[in-house]
């Protein structure tokens, strides 16, 4: 009987052997399978944030050539404006200078009229 029941105990270490060897290659397949899964979903994440990283870098890039242009047609703008300030300033004083009298009556007349609108 001792030796049916070291058969019988043997057989039973090898079925738990066999088991316990099934479910070593099962979790073993699992969890390569899960990698597998992580590492594309890892890699479809880091290509997403690449994409976005690129697009924002070009509308960043965009948008300081349109500063750069919207600064060179205000530096534009505000130079033509000085130069013609500047002309009608040498043109006054060119008056004033010819025509005195003429200059201080128009001077007069216009403060006048300011004082009367600003009134009201």
């Amino acid at each position: 009987m001792n030796k049916e029941v070291q058969a019988q105990e043997n057989g039973a270490q090898g079925r738990i052997d066999q088991g316990a060897e099934r479910i070593k290659q099962a979790t073993s397949e699992a969890v390569a399978s899960s990698k597998e899964k992580f590492d594309r979903a890892a890699d479809h994440v880091e290509e997403s944030l690449h994409r976005a990283t690129d697009k924002a870098a070009h509308a960043a890039n965009r948008t300081t050539d349109k500063v750069a242009e919207a600064k060179e047609r205000g530096r534009v703008a505000y130079d033509h404006a000085k130069d013609r300030a500047d002309e009608w300033l040498d043109e006054v004083r060119d008056y004033v200078r010819e025509k005195p009298v003429q200059a201080v009556a128009i001077a007069l007349g216009a403060g006048w009229l300011l004082g009367r609108i600003l009134r009201r």
